[in-house]
């Protein structure tokens, strides 16, 4: 079967889910979508669309579900938008979902994690390679492993995150990192955080490294904030703290560049 690359139309039940770069997806009612200066790559449960620029991106339909279902928005943002390229990289989705997920998650590529579309979640990380250890966030708290930021404790970066919101405009969501003190066993919070807000048009990365690689506080009380890299041995037990309010995607990309967080 051939498709004019310049103009798609393709009649099913499908419904449009995102808006993918460098064309548009435009949705004439709940049994259209048409598909403007893009590819057409699959027809199925999923219509997947590619931009003609080669960029790689995500333009999804699913079969009468709304997000919350096992649609799971699993794709990989394009390179740009706020992102360097270059070197490695490694992209997490965490979506928020209006359900809890089964216990037992299977399917996708190991990059995506499930979180309360409203909410308190939590993102355990540990040190390792990048991987999703827990994918259900759901319950109350997924798991991520991820290496060490800044093993000399320079304020400069082995790898970089960025960071963008995706998904139905409107939603938000605040992620703090957070960490135990290992004599008191208090958890202490950064007190830099990040928010992401979906608003309409193009969502762009931004560099969170600061925000979500380190925390940043006053451990003895003696008025000066100290800044800890992720693993760093004077906090045990970091996490990602997110208070989502309606975010459905969140889109983080770590990318092997350093970041000079002083």
């Amino acid at each position: 079967m051939r498709f004019d690359p310049a103009r798609v139309s393709y009649r099913g039940p499908l419904r449009l889910l995102e808006i993918a770069r460098g064309g548009s997806c435009v949705s004439d009612g709940p049994r259209r979508i048409s598909m403007s200066g893009m590819r057409l790559v699959g027809i199925g449960r999923w219509c997947v669309c590619v931009a003609l620029s080669a960029l790689t991106f995500a333009c999804a339909a699913d079969v009468g579900s709304d997000l919350d279902e096992d649609s799971d928005l699993l794709r990989r943002g394009e390179t740009g938008n706020g992102s360097p390229s270059g070197g490695s990289e490694f992209t997490l989705n965490v979506i928020g979902v209006p359900r809890d997920k089964s216990p037992n998650l299977t399917g996708g590529d190991g990059r995506r994690i499930f979180i309360d579309l409203f909410g308190e979640s939590r993102i355990l990380l540990s040190e390792g390679d990048f991987a999703v250890l827990d994918a259900n966030g759901t319950d109350g708290q997924a798991s991520f492993q991820l290496p060490s930021p800044d093993a000399d404790g320079d304020g400069v970066t082995e790898y970089s995150v960025f960071a963008r919101a995706l998904g139905t405009p409107g939603g938000s969501a605040r992620i703090t990192t957070c960490g135990t003190e290992v004599t008191t066993e208090t958890e202490i919070c950064s007190e830099e955080n990040i928010v992401l807000v979906r608003s309409t048009g193009r969502s762009r990365f931004a560099n969170v490294s600061r925000e979500l690689l380190f925390v940043f506080a006053d451990l003895d009380g003696d008025g000066v904030v100290e800044r800890i890299p992720l693993f760093d041995d004077r906090l045990e037990g970091f996490l990602w703290q997110i208070d989502n309010q309606g975010l459905r995607l969140a889109q983080l990309r770590f990318v092997e560049v350093p970041t000079d967080v002083n």
